[in-house]
């Protein structure tokens, strides 16, 4: 019998299909971890701007890794990585104190992701003073950096929190950054009213820090975002040029 899709059908059929030729791309701990039917629906339903297997995959995770997603706001990595470590692996969900005090979410948040998985550890300190309890094979920063550049932390206090990150990581383990690209040459001059940053200030940083920088990918790119106005103005929010960056701690 011939029939002819609707429109609606046919297009959940193509997110269905591209959602399945994207799953077999990836390896099999990060598509189960991005599958899983526990995740809060609002979450999943982001899944497709936000390109979790992508950037989980280029971050290299694997199956009992120790990683720390790092200002966790409200933990949607930090339940995929918890799928993707497995149960040898351990998540740490660090939530800064400094923004639990501006907001008292940033605490629910964090103690609702904590409830999700019993390989979720909480971590709530400041910035001046985080630490972990093991060496960490990842430490991923979604969205974040710029929040170190807002006007409360001198350059020497961020030199310090990002020589806190080198020293987190085991040698060899990766720092992954994820942020807004403000304008080329921008420095931090956008971070508190945009909340976008200069890659290339993000860059001299860490390297500074110690930090390699291994890579950069081009999964978050948006060309046609001006660069000029806030990452929450409605037209834009979730569409963003996004800059993402590897480092690596030397061996």
């Amino acid at each position: 019998m011939l029939f002819r899709l609707t429109a609606p059908l046919a297009g959940i059929i193509a997110v269905v299909l591209s959602a399945t030729a994207m799953a077999a791309d990836l390896p099999t701990n990060i598509a189960a971890a991005i599958a899983n039917p526990a995740r809060p629906e609002a979450q999943r339903e982001r899944d497709a701007g936000r390109h979790p297997g992508e950037l989980l995959a280029f971050a290299g995770v694997k199956p009992g890794d120790k990683v720390a997603d790092f200002l966790m706001g409200g933990g949607y990595f930090t339940r995929i990585f918890s799928g993707a470590v497995g149960p040898t692996g351990k998540v740490y969900g660090y939530q800064a104190a400094e923004f639990i005090a501006f907001q008292a979410d940033y605490a629910k948040w964090q103690d609702d992701t904590v409830a999700f998985a019993p390989n979720i550890v909480p971590v709530r300190s400041s910035l001046a003073a985080f630490s972990f309890v093991e060496p960490l094979d990842l430490i991923f920063t979604a969205q974040n950096y710029h929040d170190l550049h807002l006007g409360q932390a001198t350059p020497e206090q961020v030199a310090a929190i990002n020589g806190q990150l080198f020293a987190a990581l085991k040698p060899g383990g990766v720092l992954l950054v994820i942020d807004h690209y403000a304008a080329d040459g921008s420095g931090d001059r956008d971070s508190n009213k945009l909340h976008r940053i200069d890659i290339a200030m993000v860059k001299a940083e860490l390297t500074a820090a110690g930090f390699v920088l291994e890579a950069e990918s081009d999964i978050l790119r948006n060309p046609s975002d001006p660069r000029t106005a806030s990452v929450f103005d409605p037209a834009l929010r979730g569409k963003t040029d996004q800059f993402v960056l590897k480092f690596r701690k030397p061996a």
